[in-house]
């Protein structure tokens, strides 16, 4: 198998000729073929006296690699025969592109529900495990193993920029389903996804955490669910409360994309509060509310979905977007409020 011209050179010579197949030590790879799901794979142990596991992620040296880049896929590494990892699809184009490298699951680690029917249309299935920036809590490791280790591969992971919170996923999959050692998967995080060491908690758990055997994942009982359901309105509400709190803090740096916090996109938080609210709007707890609860929740619904396209508008440099933006972000703390005032302490 061969490394496809239009994927990076990792030297002088391959500059000229292309790369020759990788092992799983070397350089990512495009699959020509669907990759085996690997049967009793050896877990490597967790490193010890880690003082900081980012710099454990340059303990070994990888070729340079550059990303593959599309126009609505982007940071797309193949990382091994079973698992690539990029950015949010961002639209079918990229979908059916993904599906052409015989991708059959798609892991998304993002908070926002993905597009799992459009997906299912190239015939790919989509799990959800949203995951935070702090790290992989021992419930999110279990789940994502599980995928790796019982789902149909090759394996797309991302979240939404794809690059710190899905190359932690992918690199749980290099060493549950690949085998790979830890300081491979580390190096991978930092040197060819550019996880950045501001989410030493993400490394942490590559470098450290004890993942679960395959007895353990085998016993656990769960659906692969392709949207993770919320927890309850009270869940659901710190959820939204978190997300909401990270488009408003955004103002300081005009609604853009925060250089001390490069994965949280103020739009991306926007959807995926919208989708909260839609969520918790047809939650049946909900329903059964009073009238002024339902369309507290509704006004809330619409906030959101007006921040959103605010938040499109401002960047793309429409007038007065800006002063909307705050408007929506008023709006949607104001529908919260006065439902909070009345029901939060009945």
């Amino acid at each position: 198998m061969t490394t496809p011209r239009s994927f990076f050179l990792v030297s002088a010579l391959a500059a000229c000729a292309l790369a020759a197949c990788a092992s799983s030590t070397g350089t990512p790879v495009q699959p020509e073929t669907p990759g085996t799901v690997a049967v009793n794979v050896q877990v490597a142990p967790p490193l010890t006296a880690v003082s900081n596991a980012f710099e454990s992620a340059s303990s070994l040296e990888l070729p340079e690699a550059a990303p593959l880049e599309f126009p609505a896929l982007h940071n797309v590494f193949h990382l091994s025969e079973n698992i690539i990892t990029g950015s949010e699809p961002g639209d079918e184009a990229s979908l059916a592109l993904i599906a052409s490298w015989g991708v059959k699951t798609i892991l998304s680690t993002d908070g926002k529900a993905p597009d799992a029917e459009t997906a299912a249309k190239y015939g790919m299935r989509y799990v959800h495990v949203p995951i935070q920036y702090k790290g992989i809590t021992e419930d999110e490791q279990l789940r994502i193993v599980k995928v790796f280790r019982e789902l149909e591969g090759p394996f797309f992971v991302h979240c939404f920029h794809g690059k710190h919170r899905g190359p932690a996923g992918a690199a749980l999959g290099r060493l549950a389903l690949d085998g790979v050692s830890r300081e491979q998967a580390l190096a991978e995080m930092r040197q060819w996804c550019g996880t950045s060491s501001k989410y030493s908690g993400l490394y942490w758990t590559v470098a450290c955490a004890e993942l679960p055997d395959e007895a353990t994942t085998r016993s656990y009982r769960w659906d692969f669910p392709s949207a993770q359901p919320l927890e309850g309105i009270a869940g659901a509400m710190v959820t939204t409360a978190r997300h909401y709190e990270n488009v408003l803090y955004s103002d300081d740096v005009d609604y853009g994309v925060d250089p001390l916090h490069p994965d949280i996109d103020p739009l991306n938080e926007a959807e995926i509060l919208h989708q909260l609210f839609a969520q918790m709007r047809a939650m049946d707890e909900v329903q059964r509310e009073p009238d002024d609860y339902r369309e507290w929740m509704a006004d809330g619904e619409r906030a959101s979905f007006e921040l959103v396209e605010a938040l499109r508008d401002h960047r793309a440099g429409v007038p007065e977007a800006r002063e909307r933006v705050e408007d929506a972000l008023a709006a949607t703390k104001q529908s919260c409020a006065a439902c909070h005032t009345k029901y939060r302490n009945r």
